[in-house]
Protein backbone atom coordinates (compact mmCIF):
# COMPACT_ATOMS: atom_id res chain seq x y z
CA UNK A 1 0.00 0.00 0.00
CA UNK A 2 2.53 2.58 -1.07
CA UNK A 3 2.10 6.20 -0.05
CA UNK A 4 1.21 9.34 -2.67
CA UNK A 5 1.26 13.17 -2.52
CA UNK A 6 -1.75 14.90 -2.21
CA UNK A 7 -2.00 18.35 -2.58
CA UNK A 8 -0.52 20.51 0.59
CA UNK A 9 -3.10 20.54 3.04
CA UNK A 10 -2.22 23.67 5.53
CA UNK A 11 -1.55 21.56 8.26
CA UNK A 12 1.08 22.65 10.88
CA UNK A 13 3.87 22.26 8.40
CA UNK A 14 7.29 24.14 9.46
CA UNK A 15 8.38 27.15 7.60
CA UNK A 16 11.23 25.72 5.15
CA UNK A 17 14.08 27.06 6.62
CA UNK A 18 13.20 25.53 10.17
CA UNK A 19 12.23 22.08 8.47
CA UNK A 20 16.03 22.42 6.73
CA UNK A 21 17.79 22.98 10.28
CA UNK A 22 15.88 19.72 11.78
CA UNK A 23 16.67 18.01 8.94
CA UNK A 24 20.05 18.41 8.85
CA UNK A 25 20.29 18.22 12.79
CA UNK A 26 18.58 14.69 12.29
CA UNK A 27 21.58 13.74 9.43
CA UNK A 28 24.44 14.71 11.58
CA UNK A 29 23.09 12.76 14.70
CA UNK A 30 23.06 10.14 12.46
CA UNK A 31 18.93 9.83 12.41
CA UNK A 32 18.08 7.73 9.05
CA UNK A 33 14.23 8.02 9.73
CA UNK A 34 11.31 8.95 11.46
CA UNK A 35 8.41 6.81 12.84
CA UNK A 36 4.36 8.25 11.83
CA UNK A 37 1.22 7.52 13.43
CA UNK A 38 -2.61 7.73 13.10
CA UNK A 39 -5.05 7.10 15.44
CA UNK A 40 -8.20 4.77 13.79
CA UNK A 41 -12.10 4.27 14.88
CA UNK A 42 -10.55 1.46 17.52
CA UNK A 43 -7.67 3.60 18.94
CA UNK A 44 -5.71 1.92 17.50
CA UNK A 45 -2.04 3.93 16.24
CA UNK A 46 -1.63 2.89 12.30
CA UNK A 47 1.84 3.72 11.15
CA UNK A 48 5.30 3.61 9.49
CA UNK A 49 9.12 4.46 9.20
CA UNK A 50 9.29 6.76 6.76
CA UNK A 51 13.12 7.86 5.55
CA UNK A 52 14.00 11.32 5.96
CA UNK A 53 13.64 12.22 2.27
CA UNK A 54 10.16 11.08 2.46
CA UNK A 55 9.52 12.82 6.13
CA UNK A 56 10.61 16.26 4.11
CA UNK A 57 8.13 15.85 1.65
CA UNK A 58 5.26 15.10 3.82
CA UNK A 59 6.00 17.71 6.41
CA UNK A 60 6.03 20.15 3.21
CA UNK A 61 2.87 18.72 1.37
CA UNK A 62 1.47 16.17 3.39
CA UNK A 63 0.76 12.58 2.61
CA UNK A 64 -1.54 9.63 1.74
CA UNK A 65 -2.46 6.58 3.85
CA UNK A 66 -5.04 3.99 2.83
CA UNK A 67 -7.81 4.48 3.97
CA UNK A 68 -8.67 0.93 4.63
CA UNK A 69 -7.56 1.72 7.94
CA UNK A 70 -11.09 3.76 8.61
CA UNK A 71 -12.48 0.99 7.61
CA UNK A 72 -11.83 -2.56 8.71
CA UNK A 73 -11.87 -3.57 12.44
CA UNK A 74 -9.21 -4.21 14.97
CA UNK A 75 -8.49 -7.45 13.25
CA UNK A 76 -8.35 -6.42 10.01
CA UNK A 77 -11.55 -7.44 8.94
CA UNK A 78 -13.09 -5.08 6.38
CA UNK A 79 -16.31 -3.72 6.99
CA UNK A 80 -18.60 -5.02 4.95
CA UNK A 81 -21.47 -2.40 5.42
CA UNK A 82 -19.34 1.06 4.97
CA UNK A 83 -20.52 3.92 2.82
CA UNK A 84 -17.34 6.01 2.94
CA UNK A 85 -14.85 3.39 1.83
CA UNK A 86 -14.91 -0.06 1.07
CA UNK A 87 -14.70 -2.14 -2.12
CA UNK A 88 -16.94 0.24 -3.62
CA UNK A 89 -14.65 3.09 -3.92
CA UNK A 90 -11.70 0.96 -4.33
CA UNK A 91 -10.19 1.62 -0.70
CA UNK A 92 -8.16 5.22 -2.02
CA UNK A 93 -6.09 7.17 -0.36
CA UNK A 94 -6.98 9.69 2.21
CA UNK A 95 -4.76 12.90 2.85
CA UNK A 96 -3.06 13.25 5.90
CA UNK A 97 -0.88 15.46 7.35
CA UNK A 98 1.78 15.84 9.75
CA UNK A 99 1.81 17.57 13.09
CA UNK A 100 5.52 18.99 13.38
CA UNK A 101 4.66 20.31 16.93
CA UNK A 102 4.11 16.51 17.98
CA UNK A 103 7.83 15.44 17.60
CA UNK A 104 8.59 13.32 19.99
CA UNK A 105 12.37 11.43 20.61
CA UNK A 106 12.16 7.48 20.54
CA UNK A 107 15.84 7.48 21.98
CA UNK A 108 15.84 3.38 21.75
CA UNK A 109 15.06 3.87 17.90
CA UNK A 110 17.35 7.45 17.56
CA UNK A 111 14.78 8.77 15.60
CA UNK A 112 11.76 11.36 15.88
CA UNK A 113 7.78 10.01 16.16
CA UNK A 114 5.15 12.67 14.96
CA UNK A 115 1.45 12.42 15.47
CA UNK A 116 -0.35 12.73 12.32
CA UNK A 117 -4.05 13.58 11.38
CA UNK A 118 -6.48 12.85 8.29
CA UNK A 119 -7.59 15.58 6.90
CA UNK A 120 -10.45 15.64 4.00
CA UNK A 121 -10.96 17.22 0.50
CA UNK A 122 -8.48 20.68 0.09
CA UNK A 123 -8.14 20.84 3.78
CA UNK A 124 -11.07 20.14 5.44
CA UNK A 125 -11.31 18.00 8.62
CA UNK A 126 -11.88 14.28 7.33
CA UNK A 127 -15.55 12.86 8.47
CA UNK A 128 -13.99 10.01 10.01
CA UNK A 129 -10.47 11.16 12.04
CA UNK A 130 -11.28 10.91 15.82
CA UNK A 131 -8.39 13.46 16.04
CA UNK A 132 -10.51 15.66 14.28
CA UNK A 133 -13.92 14.96 15.94
CA UNK A 134 -12.14 15.75 19.10
CA UNK A 135 -10.88 18.72 17.35
CA UNK A 136 -14.57 20.24 16.20
CA UNK A 137 -15.77 19.26 20.12
CA UNK A 138 -12.31 21.55 21.31
CA UNK A 139 -13.21 24.52 19.07
CA UNK A 140 -17.48 24.89 19.72
CA UNK A 141 -15.94 24.88 23.68
CA UNK A 142 -13.14 27.67 22.59
CA UNK A 143 -15.77 29.42 20.85
CA UNK A 144 -17.92 29.88 24.27
CA UNK A 145 -14.68 31.02 26.08
CA UNK A 146 -13.77 27.33 27.75
CA UNK A 147 -11.07 25.22 27.13
CA UNK A 148 -10.98 21.38 28.10
CA UNK A 149 -8.15 20.71 30.67
CA UNK A 150 -8.02 16.84 31.04
CA UNK A 151 -5.90 13.74 32.25
CA UNK A 152 -6.56 9.71 31.53
CA UNK A 153 -6.22 7.01 34.01
CA UNK A 154 -5.49 3.69 33.24
CA UNK A 155 -5.71 0.38 34.66
CA UNK A 156 -4.36 -2.75 32.88
CA UNK A 157 -2.92 -6.15 33.33
CA UNK A 158 1.00 -7.06 33.18
CA UNK A 159 1.43 -10.92 31.80
CA UNK A 160 4.54 -12.84 31.64
CA UNK A 161 3.53 -13.77 28.49
CA UNK A 162 4.55 -12.99 24.94
CA UNK A 163 2.12 -12.54 21.58
CA UNK A 164 2.92 -15.93 20.89
CA UNK A 165 2.65 -17.57 24.29
CA UNK A 166 -0.70 -16.10 24.80
CA UNK A 167 -2.23 -17.55 21.20
CA UNK A 168 0.09 -20.99 22.07
CA UNK A 169 -2.15 -21.38 25.32
CA UNK A 170 -5.81 -20.12 23.72
CA UNK A 171 -5.47 -17.39 26.27
CA UNK A 172 -6.12 -19.44 29.22
CA UNK A 173 -3.77 -20.78 31.87
CA UNK A 174 -1.79 -16.86 31.45
CA UNK A 175 0.69 -16.21 34.01
CA UNK A 176 0.70 -12.66 35.59
CA UNK A 177 4.02 -11.16 35.99
CA UNK A 178 3.31 -10.81 40.10
CA UNK A 179 0.76 -13.35 41.97
CA UNK A 180 -2.44 -12.06 44.44
CA UNK A 181 -4.32 -9.04 45.51
CA UNK A 182 -1.33 -6.29 45.95
CA UNK A 183 -3.41 -3.08 45.42
CA UNK A 184 -1.40 0.21 46.13
CA UNK A 185 1.49 -2.30 47.35
CA UNK A 186 4.93 -1.32 48.23
CA UNK A 187 5.92 -4.47 48.57
CA UNK A 188 4.96 -5.28 44.95
CA UNK A 189 6.38 -2.04 43.63
CA UNK A 190 9.76 -2.10 45.16
CA UNK A 191 10.27 -5.55 44.21
CA UNK A 192 9.60 -4.43 40.68
CA UNK A 193 11.07 -1.25 40.65
CA UNK A 194 13.36 -1.52 37.65
CA UNK A 195 9.94 -1.90 35.26
CA UNK A 196 7.90 0.83 37.22
CA UNK A 197 10.99 3.72 36.84
CA UNK A 198 11.52 2.55 33.49
CA UNK A 199 7.78 2.68 32.50
CA UNK A 200 7.45 6.24 34.13
CA UNK A 201 11.41 7.18 32.56
CA UNK A 202 9.84 6.24 28.75
CA UNK A 203 6.73 8.14 29.17
CA UNK A 204 8.53 10.96 30.48
CA UNK A 205 10.30 10.75 27.84
CA UNK A 206 7.51 10.60 24.84
CA UNK A 207 5.88 13.97 26.62
CA UNK A 208 3.39 11.69 28.35
CA UNK A 209 4.55 12.17 31.57
CA UNK A 210 2.65 10.12 34.87
CA UNK A 211 1.71 11.73 37.65
CA UNK A 212 1.60 8.11 39.45
CA UNK A 213 2.02 4.75 38.87
CA UNK A 214 0.75 1.80 41.66
CA UNK A 215 -0.21 -1.67 41.74
CA UNK A 216 -4.02 -1.92 41.72
CA UNK A 217 -6.06 -5.09 43.43
CA UNK A 218 -5.30 -8.16 41.16
CA UNK A 219 -2.55 -10.01 40.00
CA UNK A 220 0.09 -8.21 38.06
CA UNK A 221 -2.50 -5.06 37.70
CA UNK A 222 -1.29 -1.62 37.67
CA UNK A 223 -2.93 1.94 37.68
CA UNK A 224 -1.13 4.98 35.36
CA UNK A 225 -2.41 8.35 36.13
CA UNK A 226 -1.45 10.78 33.70
CA UNK A 227 -0.83 14.63 34.05
CA UNK A 228 -3.55 17.03 33.27
CA UNK A 229 -3.10 19.28 30.38
CA UNK A 230 -5.38 20.53 27.87
CA UNK A 231 -7.76 18.57 26.36
CA UNK A 232 -5.84 17.62 22.70
CA UNK A 233 -2.65 17.58 24.59
CA UNK A 234 -4.28 14.57 26.97
CA UNK A 235 -5.92 12.65 24.43
CA UNK A 236 -2.86 12.34 22.75
CA UNK A 237 -0.78 11.42 25.12
CA UNK A 238 -3.48 8.50 26.62
CA UNK A 239 -3.08 7.61 22.86
CA UNK A 240 0.70 7.05 23.02
CA UNK A 241 0.37 5.82 26.51
CA UNK A 242 -1.29 2.90 25.09
CA UNK A 243 0.69 1.71 22.95
CA UNK A 244 4.42 2.65 23.95
CA UNK A 245 3.55 1.23 27.43
CA UNK A 246 2.35 -2.18 25.36
CA UNK A 247 5.83 -1.74 23.47
CA UNK A 248 8.08 -1.36 26.68
CA UNK A 249 6.64 -4.87 27.96
CA UNK A 250 6.98 -6.68 24.89
CA UNK A 251 10.17 -5.80 24.63
CA UNK A 252 11.34 -7.20 27.98
CA UNK A 253 9.02 -10.38 27.25
CA UNK A 254 6.03 -9.39 28.99
CA UNK A 255 2.62 -8.09 27.91
CA UNK A 256 0.56 -5.80 28.66
CA UNK A 257 -3.78 -5.50 28.03
CA UNK A 258 -6.03 -2.96 28.16
CA UNK A 259 -9.18 -4.75 27.71
CA UNK A 260 -12.18 -3.92 29.91
CA UNK A 261 -12.28 -7.07 31.33
CA UNK A 262 -9.91 -10.08 30.10
CA UNK A 263 -11.37 -11.95 32.87
CA UNK A 264 -14.47 -12.30 34.96
CA UNK A 265 -12.84 -13.06 38.54
CA UNK A 266 -11.13 -9.38 38.47
CA UNK A 267 -12.93 -6.28 38.12
CA UNK A 268 -12.67 -4.78 34.82
CA UNK A 269 -10.11 -2.26 33.67
CA UNK A 270 -11.13 1.10 33.23
CA UNK A 271 -9.92 3.97 31.56
CA UNK A 272 -11.38 7.50 33.77
CA UNK A 273 -11.43 10.37 32.62
CA UNK A 274 -10.76 13.75 34.89
CA UNK A 275 -11.17 17.05 33.79
CA UNK A 276 -12.21 21.04 34.07
CA UNK A 277 -13.02 24.02 31.81
CA UNK A 278 -11.10 26.77 32.33
CA UNK A 279 -12.06 30.51 30.78
CA UNK A 280 -9.36 32.67 28.09
CA UNK A 281 -8.05 33.72 31.52
CA UNK A 282 -6.66 30.30 32.54
CA UNK A 283 -9.23 30.26 35.27
CA UNK A 284 -11.37 27.33 36.55
CA UNK A 285 -14.98 27.54 35.72
CA UNK A 286 -15.98 24.56 37.91
CA UNK A 287 -14.81 26.02 41.07
CA UNK A 288 -16.76 28.78 43.38
CA UNK A 289 -15.51 28.71 46.85
CA UNK A 290 -19.51 30.05 48.28
CA UNK A 291 -21.19 27.18 46.57
CA UNK A 292 -21.63 23.78 48.63
CA UNK A 293 -19.04 21.43 47.55
CA UNK A 294 -17.33 24.22 45.29
CA UNK A 295 -19.54 23.62 42.43
CA UNK A 296 -20.24 26.42 40.26
CA UNK A 297 -23.22 26.75 38.20
CA UNK A 298 -21.35 25.87 35.18
CA UNK A 299 -20.03 22.65 37.03
CA UNK A 300 -23.60 21.32 37.92
CA UNK A 301 -24.61 22.17 34.31
CA UNK A 302 -21.64 20.40 32.81
CA UNK A 303 -22.47 17.14 35.61
CA UNK A 304 -26.52 17.51 34.20
CA UNK A 305 -25.17 17.72 30.38
CA UNK A 306 -23.20 14.12 31.44
CA UNK A 307 -26.33 12.86 33.13
CA UNK A 308 -28.49 13.43 30.76
CA UNK A 309 -26.40 12.60 27.44
CA UNK A 310 -23.73 9.54 28.77
CA UNK A 311 -26.47 6.73 27.85
CA UNK A 312 -26.90 8.06 24.58
CA UNK A 313 -22.98 8.57 23.83
CA UNK A 314 -22.10 4.87 26.06
CA UNK A 315 -20.88 3.37 22.63
CA UNK A 316 -18.21 6.10 22.30
CA UNK A 317 -16.64 4.78 26.08
CA UNK A 318 -17.53 1.28 25.59
CA UNK A 319 -16.98 0.77 22.37
CA UNK A 320 -16.27 -3.59 22.49
CA UNK A 321 -18.16 -6.87 23.21
CA UNK A 322 -16.18 -7.07 25.58
CA UNK A 323 -16.91 -3.26 27.45
CA UNK A 324 -19.84 -4.35 28.95
CA UNK A 325 -18.71 -7.22 30.49
CA UNK A 326 -17.55 -4.95 32.95
CA UNK A 327 -20.35 -2.29 33.42
CA UNK A 328 -21.85 -4.59 35.58
CA UNK A 329 -23.31 -3.88 39.63
CA UNK A 330 -20.60 -4.27 42.08
CA UNK A 331 -17.56 -4.07 39.94
CA UNK A 332 -16.11 -0.74 40.30
CA UNK A 333 -17.65 0.47 36.93
CA UNK A 334 -21.35 2.43 36.97
CA UNK A 335 -24.52 1.27 35.02
CA UNK A 336 -26.46 4.15 34.78
CA UNK A 337 -26.46 7.78 35.35
CA UNK A 338 -25.36 8.55 38.41
CA UNK A 339 -23.50 11.34 40.11
CA UNK A 340 -22.30 11.95 43.59
CA UNK A 341 -19.68 13.69 45.60
CA UNK A 342 -16.30 11.87 46.16
CA UNK A 343 -18.23 9.11 45.36
CA UNK A 344 -16.73 5.52 43.49
CA UNK A 345 -19.81 4.08 42.81
CA UNK A 346 -21.30 6.72 40.74
CA UNK A 347 -20.71 7.38 37.44
CA UNK A 348 -19.66 10.64 37.66
CA UNK A 349 -17.34 11.41 40.79
CA UNK A 350 -17.36 15.32 41.42
CA UNK A 351 -14.25 15.92 43.13
CA UNK A 352 -14.01 19.30 45.32
CA UNK A 353 -10.85 20.91 46.00
CA UNK A 354 -9.26 25.02 45.53
CA UNK A 355 -9.89 26.50 41.72
CA UNK A 356 -6.49 23.74 40.72
CA UNK A 357 -8.40 20.60 41.79
CA UNK A 358 -12.12 20.75 41.52
CA UNK A 359 -12.67 18.95 38.53
CA UNK A 360 -14.87 15.98 37.41
CA UNK A 361 -13.92 12.34 37.09
CA UNK A 362 -16.09 10.64 34.42
CA UNK A 363 -15.47 6.83 35.56
CA UNK A 364 -17.44 5.36 32.36
CA UNK A 365 -14.84 4.66 30.20
CA UNK A 366 -12.85 1.81 30.13
CA UNK A 367 -9.41 0.94 29.26
CA UNK A 368 -10.43 0.19 25.67
CA UNK A 369 -11.62 2.97 24.45
CA UNK A 370 -10.18 5.57 21.89
CA UNK A 371 -8.95 8.43 23.75
CA UNK A 372 -9.63 10.93 21.28
CA UNK A 373 -13.60 9.68 21.00
CA UNK A 374 -13.54 9.85 25.07
CA UNK A 375 -12.70 12.94 25.32
CA UNK A 376 -14.84 14.26 22.42
CA UNK A 377 -17.60 12.56 23.64
CA UNK A 378 -17.58 14.12 28.05
CA UNK A 379 -16.71 17.36 26.77
CA UNK A 380 -19.64 17.56 23.68
CA UNK A 381 -22.17 16.20 26.80
CA UNK A 382 -20.57 19.03 29.20
CA UNK A 383 -20.79 21.38 26.76
CA UNK A 384 -24.92 20.49 26.13
CA UNK A 385 -25.43 21.12 29.79
CA UNK A 386 -23.91 24.28 30.56
CA UNK A 387 -26.07 25.45 27.23
CA UNK A 388 -29.44 24.28 28.11
CA UNK A 389 -28.54 24.88 31.96
CA UNK A 390 -29.31 21.14 32.54
CA UNK A 391 -29.85 20.41 36.38
CA UNK A 392 -28.27 17.29 37.79
CA UNK A 393 -31.02 16.71 40.54
CA UNK A 394 -29.16 15.58 43.69
CA UNK A 395 -26.45 13.88 44.27
CA UNK A 396 -26.72 9.82 45.25
CA UNK A 397 -25.04 9.08 48.80
CA UNK A 398 -23.80 5.64 49.89
CA UNK A 399 -24.11 2.69 46.99
CA UNK A 400 -25.22 4.14 43.52
CA UNK A 401 -25.96 0.42 42.38
CA UNK A 402 -28.71 0.22 45.31
CA UNK A 403 -30.72 3.41 42.98
CA UNK A 404 -30.55 1.69 39.76
CA UNK A 405 -33.92 0.21 39.91
CA UNK A 406 -35.43 3.44 40.25
CA UNK A 407 -33.82 5.10 37.54
CA UNK A 408 -35.57 6.76 34.95
CA UNK A 409 -35.14 4.63 31.71
CA UNK A 410 -33.38 7.13 30.16
CA UNK A 411 -30.67 7.36 32.91
CA UNK A 412 -29.59 3.31 32.43
CA UNK A 413 -26.67 2.36 30.36
CA UNK A 414 -27.74 0.06 27.60
CA UNK A 415 -26.47 -3.46 28.57
CA UNK A 416 -24.74 -4.40 25.42
CA UNK A 417 -22.83 -2.76 22.40
CA UNK A 418 -25.38 -3.50 19.80
CA UNK A 419 -28.01 -1.20 22.05
CA UNK A 420 -25.62 1.33 22.48
CA UNK A 421 -24.84 1.92 19.34
CA UNK A 422 -28.88 1.63 18.27
CA UNK A 423 -28.32 4.44 20.80
CA UNK A 424 -25.79 6.92 19.27
CA UNK A 425 -27.73 5.98 16.13
CA UNK A 426 -30.73 8.24 17.42
CA UNK A 427 -28.00 10.63 19.40
CA UNK A 428 -29.26 14.07 18.18
CA UNK A 429 -26.24 15.23 20.12
CA UNK A 430 -24.14 13.09 18.77
CA UNK A 431 -24.86 14.09 15.22
CA UNK A 432 -24.37 17.65 16.00
CA UNK A 433 -21.06 17.16 17.82
CA UNK A 434 -19.19 14.21 15.53
CA UNK A 435 -21.74 14.45 12.20
CA UNK A 436 -23.65 12.16 9.94
CA UNK A 437 -20.57 10.65 8.24
CA UNK A 438 -19.46 9.76 11.28
CA UNK A 439 -22.40 8.61 13.51
CA UNK A 440 -23.46 6.35 10.54
CA UNK A 441 -20.05 5.49 9.93
CA UNK A 442 -19.20 4.44 13.61
CA UNK A 443 -22.58 2.52 14.51
CA UNK A 444 -22.32 0.43 11.09
CA UNK A 445 -18.63 -0.62 12.41
CA UNK A 446 -19.93 -1.25 15.82
CA UNK A 447 -22.50 -3.44 14.30
CA UNK A 448 -20.00 -4.77 12.41
CA UNK A 449 -18.35 -5.86 15.58
CA UNK A 450 -21.53 -7.41 17.24
CA UNK A 451 -21.93 -10.05 14.16
CA UNK A 452 -18.74 -11.04 14.33
CA UNK A 453 -18.85 -11.87 18.07
CA UNK A 454 -22.23 -13.44 16.72
CA UNK A 455 -20.40 -15.86 14.07
CA UNK A 456 -18.11 -17.46 16.53
CA UNK A 457 -18.14 -20.34 18.51
CA UNK A 458 -16.31 -18.75 22.61
CA UNK A 459 -15.00 -20.86 24.74
CA UNK A 460 -18.14 -20.62 27.21
CA UNK A 461 -20.11 -22.11 24.81
CA UNK A 462 -17.72 -24.65 23.99
CA UNK A 463 -17.22 -25.56 27.94
CA UNK A 464 -20.73 -25.13 28.73
CA UNK A 465 -22.82 -26.90 25.72
CA UNK A 466 -20.10 -29.43 24.10
CA UNK A 467 -20.56 -32.27 25.98
CA UNK A 468 -24.17 -32.28 28.09
CA UNK A 469 -26.10 -30.98 25.62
Amino acid sequence: MPDSDPPPTGGPTPDGGRLAARLAEYRERGVRRAKLGLTDLDGVVRGKYVSLDKLESLMRKGGGFCDCVLGWDVDDQLYDAGTFTGWHTGFPDAAFRLLADSERWLADENCPYFIGEFVGADGADHPLCPRRRLAGVLDRLAGAGLHLRAGFEYEFFVFDETPHSIRDKGYRGLRPVTPGNFGYSVLRASTGAELFHGLMDLCEDLGCPLEGLHCETGPGVWEAALHATDGMAAADQAALFKTFSKVYFQRRGLLATFMAKWSMAYPGQSGHFHFSLLGDDGVNRFHDPAAAHGMSDRQRWAVGGLVRHLPELLALLAPTINSYTRLVPGAWAPTGATWGIENRTAAIRVIPGDAGRQHVECRVPGADSNPYLVAAAVAAAAQAGIEAELDPGEPVTGNAYDIEASLAPALRFPRSLEAAAAALEGSALARSAFGDAFVDHFVMSRRFECAEYGRHVNGWQLERYFEII
